[in-house]
């Protein structure tokens, strides 16, 4: 004799209602257009509006002006090719924003040195300084490839270049130098440091520039 199951077991759709299948569906439609809304567009408005009214200056790109036009951002380093200006750090990016990044090369990394050895060459020619003049940010690229800021020491080393370029005394350059200088924020994070674009607008300003 075959003992018989005590229940068979049914699916949930057996089980089910035929209606909860829409039900389910509604329910999923009704979360996709809440998710859409609610986090594709209220979100995204209100982050927007709280960042323009909190952090206007920074929401709009910290664009810099000069003679009514922009000129550059306070957080993006520009190539420079004159000897009249101050130069950033390399860039492993080409100074391009939608190529933001490092070169990634660790130091065991026999590219890296020949890179770094290439560009103390150029520093070295440049400005006439020694090897042990140049600090470390001159000829090493920043994570992001786009860091408007120097060292003060970087700053420094490019004066007496730039001053027989615009014909000016050295020390009206390193003053302005100085001048530039911005502390560590809070006074504990980071470093010292000065912003190019900041540095050869005010450069600019004390005088007329040669042709370049």
């Amino acid at each position: 004799m075959v003992n018989q199951p005590l229940f068979i077991a049914k699916t949930p759709s057996e089980t089910q209602p035929f209606h909860m299948s829409g039900s389910l569906l509604r329910a999923s439609i009704g979360l996709c257009v809440v998710t859409l809304i609610g986090f594709g567009f209220v979100y995204s408005a209100a982050t927007t509006q709280l960042g323009q009214l909190v952090f206007p200056e920074q929401a709009n790109g910290s664009l810099v002006y000069a003679q009514g036009k922009p000129v550059g951002s306070m957080l993006v380093a520009q190539p420079v090719i004159s000897n009249q200006y101050f130069k950033p750090r390399p860039s492993a990016a080409g100074y391009n924003l939608m190529a933001m990044a490092g070169s990634n090369q660790a130091r065991t990394n026999p590219d890296l040195q020949k890179r770094i050895d290439k560009t103390l060459i150029q520093v070295i020619q440049q400005n006439n300084v020694s090897v042990a003049q140049i600090p470390s940010d001159m000829v090493t690229q920043s994570g992001s490839g786009i860091d408007p800021d120097i060292s003060p020491q970087a700053a420094r080393i490019q004066v007496n270049r730039i001053a027989k370029a615009r014909q000016l005394k050295p020390e009206v350059v390193n003053q302005l130098v100085e001048q530039q200088i911005q502390s560590p924020q809070f006074g504990i994070l980071g470093a010292a440091r000065v912003n190019v674009l900041q540095l050869n607008l005010a450069l600019d300003a004390i005088g007329q520039t040669q042709p370049h």
